[in-house]
């Protein structure tokens, strides 16, 4: 997947690759979900050629109604069994997003099935939610509903009808609005919901309870508003009622907008063009900053502009890049593939290290910061990964002994893995709260060469977290510095807007000069989503 065309590639608990929506949902609910929860088109067809080549049609002419739609009914119903949450129960709602557009050639056949499985499962079991445009006209500032309207008309042609439209709208839509797309799109007026554009992203869930979305979802599924309330909270109040429980998001919404102070990371990627491929990392850095009531500025630096040729081709642009890296006060290296702007975050990492600036390295952040140390520190000239240069002589990150060095697609060490933290008075093990072994999500093909690592511990970076086997190096960091720590996993899968990934939160505090401060308050080990509670 490129990052130029999908963004981020998300990777989920069991290596499952998706693109950042899968994050979004991840992120926004607390769930934890599998790459059946990524259904494509491309695994429905590989299903029912599949079966017709093993005669489960018994030689029947394979059409896409029925074979092909009830694949995708059948999927659904099967990856809607399965928990998605700590509880280990089977869910009780399964949330469908029908990606796309309606009249786009690929969404046809899915709404079809859609349309077919409401007529299996009953109109009591079925509730469809339809995102329509709602937009203004500069000029009048009159909103206009053609486009919602002609969307609900193709969505009818296709067999299928709105229990409730969310108007994507800049400003609330009023009560006339309502009324119109009430009655030329079929829908009771207290379904036509107003999804107007609000200061931050965690009003939605207080808009949408001020609309009673929730009821009128539980009324038409039979479902308990008690029970359905659990999903709502980030657990500051475990047995308050729906109404308290909202006001988790309420304390996140308004802390987003009464900040005390600001913290700016320069971000040093190969991607910044489009900041979409990072949006994980972006949001984990937002979250981390949350935490501490700090507003995060965010400086974009393409590392290939921090390299020397950029200084002979773009002068003014290599210039404003390094400002924005010196200017910053903390630095985040995030991962990549591939060559370009490599030596950029090779030179980041080795100014981040001498001028005792905050720094974390992930994946290839960790890899550019060990092929610096190697060459500042151990004088191994010309020392570098096997993925930049196959003939270096010092060769201190390698490829994976278990994958194939032809075949690219499916060939990394992907999902969660576990990493023991082998020094408990580590910055590491303090940053995890003192966890003895993590787990944390993986994409990569290159790893630290082993037999390098005691030249590396001897002068000072010490690989403070490796696999069960000390074979895989996880994490890294100096002793003699304020925050350089780097890791190879990709620690921003797992943060959560209330419980910010602990690397992050340790560089956020570093970078504003609390973290020995909140250590010692938190007794020497980070509590990672402790101010937040507080403030509950």
């Amino acid at each position: 997947m490129s990052p130029f065309e999908h963004g981020e590639v998300y990777v989920l608990e069991d290596g499952g690759e998706a693109d950042l929506d899968l994050g979004n949902y991840e992120r926004f609910l607390d769930l934890t979900l599998t790459s059946g929860h990524s259904l494509t088109s491309g695994k429905v067809y590989e299903q029912v050629i599949k079966r017709e080549r093993t005669g489960h049609y018994l030689g029947k002419t394979v059409q896409m109604v029925p074979h092909v739609t009830d694949a995708i009914q059948e999927w659904i119903t099967d990856i809607a069994s399965k928990p998605v949450d700590r509880s280990g129960l089977r869910p009780e709602v399964c949330l469908v997003e029908l990606g796309g557009t309606v009249g786009d050639i690929e969404s046809a056949v899915y709404l079809e099935a859609m349309q077919q499985f409401l007529f299996k499962v009953g109109r009591e079991n079925f509730l469809m939610i339809h995102l329509g445009m709602v937009p203004v006209i500069g000029a009048t500032g009159e909103p206009k509903t053609k486009p919602c309207q002609h969307s609900v008309k193709l969505l009818r042609e296709a067999g299928l009808k709105p229990d409730i439209l969310m108007c994507r709208s800049e400003v609330p839509v009023d009560e006339a609005t309502r009324r119109k797309l009430s009655l030329f799109c079929q829908v009771a007026p207290e379904h036509v919901i107003s999804m107007h554009d609000v200061s931050n992203l965690y009003q939605v869930p207080l808009l949408l309870a001020g609309q009673n979305v929730g009821s009128i979802i539980c009324n038409h599924l039979g479902l308990s508003t008690s029970r359905v309330a659990r999903s709502l909270s980030f657990g500051c109040q475990k047995d308050a009622m729906p109404t308290q429980r909202l006001a988790d998001w309420k304390v996140l919404s308004d802390r987003t907008d009464s900040y005390t102070g600001n913290v700016t990371i320069a971000l040093v990627g190969k991607y910044t063009g489009n900041p979409d491929a990072y949006a994980s990392v972006v949001k984990a850095l937002q979250h981390a900053a949350l935490e501490v009531n700090l507003h995060l500025k965010l400086e974009w630096v393409d590392s290939s502009m921090l390299e020397p040729n950029a200084q002979q081709q773009e002068p003014k642009k290599y210039e404003a890049a390094w400002s924005a890296l010196k200017s910053a006060q903390g630095v985040l290296v995030p991962g990549g593939f591939g060559t370009r702007g490599i030596e950029g975050k090779v030179a980041t990492a080795g100014y981040c290290r001498a001028a005792k600036k905050p720094y974390l390295g992930i994946c290839v952040g960790l890899q550019t910061a060990v092929i610096e140390f190697a060459r500042s520190e151990l004088g191994w000239e010309g020392a570098n990964s096997t993925e930049f240069d196959e003939a270096t002589p010092h060769p201190v990150v390698e490829f994976l002994p278990e994958a194939s060095s032809t075949v690219m697609g499916g060939t990394m060490r992907l999902g969660s893995r576990a990493t023991i933290i082998r020094d408990p008075q580590s910055l590491a093990c303090k940053l995890y709260g003192g966890k003895p072994v993590i787990y944390e999500r993986h994409r990569h093909r290159y790893e630290v060469t082993a037999s390098c690592v005691p030249a590396f511990e001897a002068k000072g970076l010490h690989f403070t977290g490796q696999d069960d086997r000390a074979q895989r190096m996880e994490l890294c960091e100096l002793g003699d510095h304020p925050f350089f720590v780097a890791c190879q996993f990709h620690p921003e899968f797992q943060s959560r807007p209330a419980k910010p990934g602990p690397l992050f939160l340790g560089l956020v505090l570093a970078a504003t000069g609390q973290l020995e401060k909140r250590l010692e308050a938190d007794g020497g080990v980070l509590k990672v989503g402790s101010g937040f509670q507080r403030a509950c």
